[in-house]
């Protein structure tokens, strides 16, 4: 069982920035940082596999850098340029190569972004 603890939500305003951090017990394949906010469907901000393999969703494009260091098994997500809509619960996700789901998961985040 892969342990994932995050850190580092709180409250902005539009146009800021903050940085969230995720700690795993164990290397694993891909990391991945979710978000649901109110009233719509959890999705994926952005991945990160050992290989250094990445992906962004179109909606963060430009302004959220994500990075792992693998010999830490940490994960991190800079955000900048931040809107309200980027507001919402932000989940640290995991899988191993052989998962097609993300199995492991975070208590979760929170960022507010005010106008």
């Amino acid at each position: 069982q892969v342990q994932l603890v995050e850190s580092g939500g709180g409250l902005v305003q539009a146009g800021g920035s903050l940085r969230l951090s995720c700690a795993a017990s164990e290397s694993i394949f891909s990391m991945g940082w979710h978000r649901q906010g109110p009233g719509k469907e959890r999705e994926l901000v952005a991945s990160v596999t050992d290989g250094g393999s990445i992906y962004y969703a179109d909606s963060v494009k430009g302004r959220f850098t994500i990075s792992r260091d693998n010999a830490k098994n940490t994960l991190d997500l800079q955000m900048n340029s931040l809107k309200p809509g980027d507001t919402a619960m932000y989940y640290c996700a995991a899988r191993r190569f052989i998962e097609n789901e993300w199995r492991y998961w975070g208590q979760g985040t929170q960022v507010t972004v005010s106008s």
